[in-house]
């Protein structure tokens, strides 16, 4: 049974506290993708459009601004949270600025963009997520490193900190390097 995205949205923001706007849509994205990619199923049922900002569930980003957040979150499963997981690990340390120039990149992002008004949204396909991220966007199993999850909140106990830092723009390049 496929979660919502307030659900994959609640993980995220237990992981990573003080987490922004920007950059949880920006990995609920890269959640979607990769669990898409090695499951063939959406993680959350909600659909993802490309907005000025890159990749935003749309649904999710209103009920927000309105206030309006579900009385509880149900349960993920173990899958579900190993894709979060590995999403903070590949793309966490990121900065929303930063995960907006990457998802730009994207084809994903790009093909939406393209039929997109100004100002406006245009829906992302999940094949088209799903496509790119067993190709262009899958991780190079043979050069990341795993962690387990001593690791990971080792990794993640400064986080907050790093937030707090004034933004460096970074180039595209850069923001790869530090994917890899």
């Amino acid at each position: 049974m496929t979660v919502s995205a307030h659900d994959v949205a609640a993980v995220l923001r237990s992981r990573l506290p003080g987490l922004g706007t920007k950059k949880l849509h920006k990995l609920l994205y890269y959640c979607q993708g990769h669990h898409l990619a090695t499951f063939n199923e959406p993680l959350f049922s909600e659909t993802i459009s490309a907005w000025n900002m890159g990749p935003v569930v749309g649904t999710l980003w209103r009920e927000e601004k309105d206030g309006i957040a579900p009385a509880d979150h149900a349960e993920l499963s173990e899958a579900e949270l190993n894709t979060i997981g590995y999403v903070l690990s590949r793309y966490g340390a990121l900065t929303g600025n930063d995960l907006e120039n990457l998802t730009h990149s994207e084809t994903p992002w790009q093909t939406a963009d393209r039929g997109r008004r100004p100002n406006m949204s245009a829906r992302i396909e999940r094949e088209w997520i799903r496509d790119y991220f067993r190709t262009a966007g899958a991780a190079d199993i043979e050069d990341e490193e795993l962690l387990d999850s001593a690791a990971v909140a080792d990794w993640l106990k400064d986080a907050a900190e790093r937030r707090d830092r004034p933004s460096i723009p970074d180039n595209l390049e850069e923001l790869r390097a530090r994917l890899m």
